[in-house]
Protein backbone atom coordinates (compact mmCIF):
# COMPACT_ATOMS: atom_id res chain seq x y z
CA UNK A 1 0.00 0.00 0.00
CA UNK A 2 1.62 3.70 -0.92
CA UNK A 3 1.36 6.02 1.38
CA UNK A 4 -1.52 8.40 1.23
CA UNK A 5 -1.79 11.81 3.32
CA UNK A 6 -5.82 12.27 3.60
CA UNK A 7 -5.36 16.21 4.32
CA UNK A 8 -4.50 18.86 7.73
CA UNK A 9 -5.92 16.58 10.72
CA UNK A 10 -4.91 19.89 13.27
CA UNK A 11 -2.73 22.41 14.09
CA UNK A 12 -1.06 21.90 17.49
CA UNK A 13 -1.38 25.10 19.83
CA UNK A 14 0.01 25.26 23.15
CA UNK A 15 -1.30 26.70 26.09
CA UNK A 16 -1.13 27.95 29.48
CA UNK A 17 -4.60 26.92 30.59
CA UNK A 18 -6.37 24.54 28.31
CA UNK A 19 -9.82 25.00 29.38
CA UNK A 20 -9.08 28.56 28.98
CA UNK A 21 -8.18 27.43 25.40
CA UNK A 22 -10.90 25.44 24.54
CA UNK A 23 -13.27 28.07 25.66
CA UNK A 24 -11.95 30.66 23.49
CA UNK A 25 -11.14 28.63 20.62
CA UNK A 26 -15.12 27.32 21.06
CA UNK A 27 -16.43 30.48 21.49
CA UNK A 28 -14.79 32.75 18.47
CA UNK A 29 -13.54 30.33 16.04
CA UNK A 30 -16.25 27.79 16.33
CA UNK A 31 -14.04 25.04 17.78
CA UNK A 32 -16.98 23.19 19.33
CA UNK A 33 -16.82 19.56 18.87
CA UNK A 34 -14.50 17.92 21.32
CA UNK A 35 -13.76 14.58 19.60
CA UNK A 36 -10.85 14.16 22.91
CA UNK A 37 -9.73 15.05 25.75
CA UNK A 38 -6.75 13.06 28.27
CA UNK A 39 -4.85 14.14 30.88
CA UNK A 40 -1.40 11.92 30.28
CA UNK A 41 2.55 11.71 30.32
CA UNK A 42 3.91 12.53 27.17
CA UNK A 43 6.49 9.17 26.63
CA UNK A 44 7.41 8.89 23.32
CA UNK A 45 8.47 12.69 22.55
CA UNK A 46 11.90 12.89 24.67
CA UNK A 47 14.06 14.26 21.41
CA UNK A 48 11.42 17.67 21.39
CA UNK A 49 11.02 17.92 25.45
CA UNK A 50 14.94 18.14 26.68
CA UNK A 51 15.05 14.48 27.29
CA UNK A 52 12.18 14.30 29.68
CA UNK A 53 8.97 12.82 29.57
CA UNK A 54 6.11 15.35 30.21
CA UNK A 55 2.91 15.53 31.82
CA UNK A 56 0.42 17.06 29.54
CA UNK A 57 -3.61 17.93 29.18
CA UNK A 58 -4.68 18.36 25.69
CA UNK A 59 -8.23 18.69 23.91
CA UNK A 60 -8.89 18.04 20.02
CA UNK A 61 -11.66 20.14 19.01
CA UNK A 62 -13.22 20.65 15.51
CA UNK A 63 -15.57 23.04 13.49
CA UNK A 64 -18.05 21.46 11.11
CA UNK A 65 -17.43 23.67 8.45
CA UNK A 66 -14.63 21.50 7.77
CA UNK A 67 -11.00 21.92 7.78
CA UNK A 68 -8.41 20.76 10.31
CA UNK A 69 -8.69 20.96 14.10
CA UNK A 70 -6.74 22.27 17.07
CA UNK A 71 -5.35 20.57 19.09
CA UNK A 72 -4.80 22.41 22.22
CA UNK A 73 -2.30 21.41 24.20
CA UNK A 74 -0.51 22.24 28.13
CA UNK A 75 2.39 21.46 29.82
CA UNK A 76 0.95 20.45 33.26
CA UNK A 77 4.41 18.87 34.81
CA UNK A 78 6.37 21.97 34.27
CA UNK A 79 5.42 26.17 33.74
CA UNK A 80 4.44 26.79 29.87
CA UNK A 81 7.03 29.22 29.00
CA UNK A 82 5.80 31.73 26.43
CA UNK A 83 8.42 33.12 23.67
CA UNK A 84 11.12 34.77 24.85
CA UNK A 85 10.62 37.57 22.13
CA UNK A 86 7.90 38.97 19.53
CA UNK A 87 7.43 36.43 17.05
CA UNK A 88 7.63 38.17 13.16
CA UNK A 89 6.55 36.81 9.85
CA UNK A 90 10.02 34.81 8.80
CA UNK A 91 10.85 33.48 12.42
CA UNK A 92 11.67 29.81 12.10
CA UNK A 93 8.66 27.35 12.57
CA UNK A 94 5.59 28.17 12.50
CA UNK A 95 4.00 32.11 12.70
CA UNK A 96 0.62 31.70 11.81
CA UNK A 97 -2.04 29.77 11.29
CA UNK A 98 -4.52 29.76 8.84
CA UNK A 99 -8.51 29.62 9.10
CA UNK A 100 -10.87 28.93 6.46
CA UNK A 101 -13.47 31.53 5.70
CA UNK A 102 -16.58 31.08 3.04
CA UNK A 103 -17.75 34.29 3.25
CA UNK A 104 -14.83 36.42 4.29
CA UNK A 105 -16.26 39.89 5.01
CA UNK A 106 -18.87 38.34 7.22
CA UNK A 107 -15.92 36.72 9.39
CA UNK A 108 -14.27 40.22 9.54
CA UNK A 109 -17.52 42.42 10.53
CA UNK A 110 -18.36 39.85 13.15
CA UNK A 111 -14.47 39.49 14.62
CA UNK A 112 -14.69 43.67 14.62
CA UNK A 113 -18.04 43.41 16.19
CA UNK A 114 -16.62 41.24 19.00
CA UNK A 115 -14.08 43.35 20.11
CA UNK A 116 -11.23 41.02 18.71
CA UNK A 117 -7.86 42.20 17.99
CA UNK A 118 -7.78 42.25 14.21
CA UNK A 119 -4.58 43.55 12.74
CA UNK A 120 -5.41 44.32 8.73
CA UNK A 121 -7.86 45.31 6.21
CA UNK A 122 -8.92 42.49 4.45
CA UNK A 123 -6.52 42.86 0.94
CA UNK A 124 -5.58 40.36 -1.35
CA UNK A 125 -2.70 38.49 -1.57
CA UNK A 126 0.15 37.81 -4.38
CA UNK A 127 -2.48 35.64 -6.19
CA UNK A 128 -5.66 38.05 -5.56
CA UNK A 129 -7.29 35.98 -3.21
CA UNK A 130 -8.65 37.88 0.17
CA UNK A 131 -7.49 37.72 3.75
CA UNK A 132 -6.53 39.58 6.92
CA UNK A 133 -5.11 38.74 9.98
CA UNK A 134 -6.02 38.46 13.91
CA UNK A 135 -4.16 37.83 16.76
CA UNK A 136 -6.01 35.93 19.40
CA UNK A 137 -5.85 36.80 23.19
CA UNK A 138 -3.03 34.13 24.00
CA UNK A 139 -0.60 36.01 21.54
CA UNK A 140 -0.63 33.70 18.14
CA UNK A 141 -1.29 35.30 15.00
CA UNK A 142 -4.18 34.15 12.58
CA UNK A 143 -4.95 34.68 9.14
CA UNK A 144 -8.43 34.45 7.79
CA UNK A 145 -8.52 33.25 3.69
CA UNK A 146 -10.91 33.08 1.63
CA UNK A 147 -12.13 29.24 0.71
CA UNK A 148 -15.25 28.39 -0.86
CA UNK A 149 -15.42 24.76 0.76
CA UNK A 150 -17.68 24.01 3.55
CA UNK A 151 -18.26 20.74 4.83
CA UNK A 152 -21.61 21.69 6.85
CA UNK A 153 -23.38 24.68 7.17
CA UNK A 154 -23.07 25.76 10.89
CA UNK A 155 -23.44 29.25 12.72
CA UNK A 156 -19.46 29.80 12.80
CA UNK A 157 -18.23 32.70 10.75
CA UNK A 158 -15.52 30.48 10.14
CA UNK A 159 -14.15 27.09 9.13
CA UNK A 160 -11.17 25.36 10.49
CA UNK A 161 -7.62 24.66 10.08
CA UNK A 162 -6.50 26.15 6.21
CA UNK A 163 -2.73 25.52 6.27
CA UNK A 164 0.02 27.96 8.18
CA UNK A 165 2.65 29.96 7.64
CA UNK A 166 5.96 28.46 8.03
CA UNK A 167 9.30 30.86 8.20
CA UNK A 168 11.94 28.85 6.62
CA UNK A 169 16.09 29.47 6.39
CA UNK A 170 16.66 28.02 3.36
CA UNK A 171 13.55 27.81 0.88
CA UNK A 172 14.91 24.80 -1.51
CA UNK A 173 15.61 22.83 1.36
CA UNK A 174 12.22 23.35 2.87
CA UNK A 175 10.50 22.72 -0.17
CA UNK A 176 12.41 19.40 -0.33
CA UNK A 177 9.10 18.22 2.44
CA UNK A 178 6.35 20.31 2.03
CA UNK A 179 6.77 19.56 -1.89
CA UNK A 180 8.09 16.07 -2.18
CA UNK A 181 6.56 15.00 1.19
CA UNK A 182 3.72 16.19 2.19
CA UNK A 183 2.85 16.38 -1.82
CA UNK A 184 2.09 20.01 -2.01
CA UNK A 185 2.99 19.92 -5.62
CA UNK A 186 1.87 23.47 -7.12
CA UNK A 187 3.09 26.55 -6.75
CA UNK A 188 0.48 29.32 -6.52
CA UNK A 189 2.83 32.30 -7.00
CA UNK A 190 6.79 32.41 -5.50
CA UNK A 191 7.13 36.07 -4.96
CA UNK A 192 10.24 38.76 -3.44
CA UNK A 193 9.20 41.93 -2.21
CA UNK A 194 8.02 43.93 0.72
CA UNK A 195 4.30 43.29 1.06
CA UNK A 196 1.40 45.83 1.69
CA UNK A 197 -1.06 42.92 2.99
CA UNK A 198 1.26 42.35 5.64
CA UNK A 199 0.65 46.24 6.79
CA UNK A 200 -0.04 45.47 10.62
CA UNK A 201 2.12 42.17 11.19
CA UNK A 202 4.87 42.08 13.12
CA UNK A 203 7.84 42.09 10.49
CA UNK A 204 5.90 43.47 7.89
CA UNK A 205 8.56 46.02 7.03
CA UNK A 206 10.86 43.32 5.68
CA UNK A 207 11.95 42.09 2.45
CA UNK A 208 11.34 38.14 2.03
CA UNK A 209 10.53 35.15 -0.40
CA UNK A 210 7.18 34.17 -0.19
CA UNK A 211 6.04 30.94 -1.66
CA UNK A 212 2.27 29.93 -1.66
CA UNK A 213 1.84 25.89 -2.51
CA UNK A 214 -1.43 24.17 -3.04
CA UNK A 215 -2.05 20.05 -3.75
CA UNK A 216 -3.09 19.86 -7.86
CA UNK A 217 -5.08 16.65 -6.28
CA UNK A 218 -7.06 16.64 -3.53
CA UNK A 219 -7.06 13.29 -1.60
CA UNK A 220 -9.53 10.50 -0.91
CA UNK A 221 -8.94 9.34 2.76
CA UNK A 222 -11.31 8.65 5.32
CA UNK A 223 -11.65 11.85 6.38
CA UNK A 224 -10.84 14.03 3.58
CA UNK A 225 -14.34 15.20 2.95
CA UNK A 226 -14.29 17.31 6.84
CA UNK A 227 -10.80 18.11 5.86
CA UNK A 228 -11.31 19.82 2.46
CA UNK A 229 -8.28 22.02 0.43
CA UNK A 230 -5.43 22.91 2.12
CA UNK A 231 -2.05 25.14 1.62
CA UNK A 232 1.35 25.77 3.12
CA UNK A 233 2.85 29.41 2.46
CA UNK A 234 6.72 29.36 2.91
CA UNK A 235 8.21 33.00 3.81
CA UNK A 236 12.22 33.82 3.85
CA UNK A 237 13.28 36.45 5.40
CA UNK A 238 15.91 38.68 2.76
CA UNK A 239 16.90 41.40 5.17
CA UNK A 240 17.52 40.39 8.86
CA UNK A 241 18.68 37.25 10.69
CA UNK A 242 15.32 35.15 11.65
CA UNK A 243 15.16 33.51 14.90
CA UNK A 244 13.27 30.16 15.99
CA UNK A 245 10.64 30.56 17.40
CA UNK A 246 10.92 27.73 20.65
CA UNK A 247 14.34 29.52 20.90
CA UNK A 248 15.04 28.95 24.72
CA UNK A 249 11.74 26.84 25.19
CA UNK A 250 10.48 23.04 24.46
CA UNK A 251 7.75 21.24 22.36
CA UNK A 252 4.59 22.19 23.75
CA UNK A 253 4.79 25.79 25.37
CA UNK A 254 2.48 28.27 24.10
CA UNK A 255 2.23 28.90 20.20
CA UNK A 256 1.96 26.73 17.30
CA UNK A 257 3.93 23.76 18.36
CA UNK A 258 3.18 21.36 15.32
CA UNK A 259 1.32 20.59 12.05
CA UNK A 260 -0.42 16.93 11.84
CA UNK A 261 -1.81 15.14 9.25
CA UNK A 262 -4.18 12.59 8.53
CA UNK A 263 -2.32 9.55 6.79
CA UNK A 264 -2.27 5.46 5.94
CA UNK A 265 0.64 3.60 4.97
CA UNK A 266 2.95 4.63 8.54
CA UNK A 267 5.12 1.68 7.18
CA UNK A 268 5.52 2.95 3.74
CA UNK A 269 5.99 6.64 4.83
CA UNK A 270 8.65 5.59 7.29
CA UNK A 271 10.65 4.19 4.71
CA UNK A 272 9.58 7.19 2.64
CA UNK A 273 11.06 9.37 4.81
CA UNK A 274 14.01 7.96 5.64
CA UNK A 275 14.99 7.52 1.93
CA UNK A 276 14.69 11.68 1.58
CA UNK A 277 17.39 12.33 4.60
CA UNK A 278 13.96 12.92 7.10
CA UNK A 279 14.09 9.83 9.48
CA UNK A 280 11.28 10.08 12.20
CA UNK A 281 12.42 11.42 15.19
CA UNK A 282 9.76 9.80 17.10
CA UNK A 283 7.69 6.40 16.37
CA UNK A 284 4.86 5.66 18.01
CA UNK A 285 4.84 2.23 15.96
CA UNK A 286 8.20 0.90 17.26
CA UNK A 287 6.68 1.08 20.91
CA UNK A 288 3.38 -0.59 20.54
CA UNK A 289 1.02 -1.11 17.74
CA UNK A 290 -1.38 1.10 18.20
CA UNK A 291 -1.11 4.31 20.69
CA UNK A 292 -4.11 4.73 23.30
CA UNK A 293 -5.39 7.84 23.14
CA UNK A 294 -8.18 6.98 25.96
CA UNK A 295 -11.85 8.48 23.38
CA UNK A 296 -9.17 7.37 20.12
CA UNK A 297 -6.22 5.56 19.01
CA UNK A 298 -3.56 4.75 16.21
CA UNK A 299 -0.45 5.38 15.45
CA UNK A 300 1.82 9.00 15.41
CA UNK A 301 5.00 9.59 14.30
CA UNK A 302 7.03 13.21 13.70
CA UNK A 303 9.95 14.70 10.82
CA UNK A 304 11.59 18.13 11.73
CA UNK A 305 11.54 19.70 8.49
CA UNK A 306 15.12 21.62 7.77
CA UNK A 307 13.55 25.32 9.62
CA UNK A 308 13.03 22.93 12.77
CA UNK A 309 9.23 22.77 12.08
CA UNK A 310 7.76 19.87 13.68
CA UNK A 311 5.39 17.66 11.41
CA UNK A 312 3.07 14.59 12.77
CA UNK A 313 1.41 12.32 11.00
CA UNK A 314 -1.12 9.86 12.81
CA UNK A 315 -2.79 6.98 11.23
CA UNK A 316 -6.11 6.58 12.90
CA UNK A 317 -7.74 3.08 14.38
CA UNK A 318 -10.23 4.42 16.23
CA UNK A 319 -12.47 7.54 16.86
CA UNK A 320 -15.11 7.78 18.94
CA UNK A 321 -19.15 8.45 17.07
CA UNK A 322 -21.52 8.55 20.05
CA UNK A 323 -19.67 8.22 23.76
CA UNK A 324 -22.69 8.06 25.64
CA UNK A 325 -23.81 4.83 23.91
CA UNK A 326 -20.00 3.24 23.33
CA UNK A 327 -20.03 3.70 19.29
CA UNK A 328 -16.43 3.92 18.46
CA UNK A 329 -15.27 3.24 14.94
CA UNK A 330 -12.43 0.77 14.20
CA UNK A 331 -11.17 1.88 10.94
CA UNK A 332 -8.66 -0.98 11.05
CA UNK A 333 -11.56 -2.74 10.09
CA UNK A 334 -13.38 -0.81 7.91
CA UNK A 335 -10.67 0.26 5.68
CA UNK A 336 -9.39 3.94 3.92
CA UNK A 337 -12.40 5.07 2.14
CA UNK A 338 -14.36 8.31 2.47
CA UNK A 339 -16.33 7.94 5.80
CA UNK A 340 -19.92 8.88 4.36
CA UNK A 341 -21.66 12.55 5.52
CA UNK A 342 -23.93 11.16 7.91
CA UNK A 343 -21.11 9.54 9.86
CA UNK A 344 -19.76 12.89 10.51
CA UNK A 345 -23.05 14.87 11.75
CA UNK A 346 -22.63 12.31 14.72
CA UNK A 347 -19.97 14.42 15.50
CA UNK A 348 -22.26 16.91 16.37
CA UNK A 349 -23.66 14.95 19.73
CA UNK A 350 -20.14 16.02 20.75
CA UNK A 351 -20.66 19.49 20.05
CA UNK A 352 -19.87 21.78 23.55
CA UNK A 353 -22.20 24.96 23.69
Amino acid sequence: MAKRINGIQQLGVGVTNVHEGFKWFRTYFGMDIKMFEEAAVAELMLPHTAGKTRERHAILALNLEGGGGFEIWQHTGKEPVKPLFKIQIGDLGISIGKLKSANIHKTYEQFNKWNLEVLTQIDKDPAGNEHFYLNDVFGNIWEVCVEPFRFMNQKSVNGGIYGAVIGVKDMEESLKVYQDILGYDQIVYDVQDKFTDWVGVPGCENIYRRVLLKKSVQPKGTFSPMFGPSCMELVQVIDREPRDIFEGRIWGDPGFIHLCFDINGMDELRQEVEEKGFPFTVDSAAAMDSFDMGEAAGNFAYIQAPEGTLIEFVETHKIPILKSVGWYLDLKKRGEKPLPKYIFKFFGFMRVR
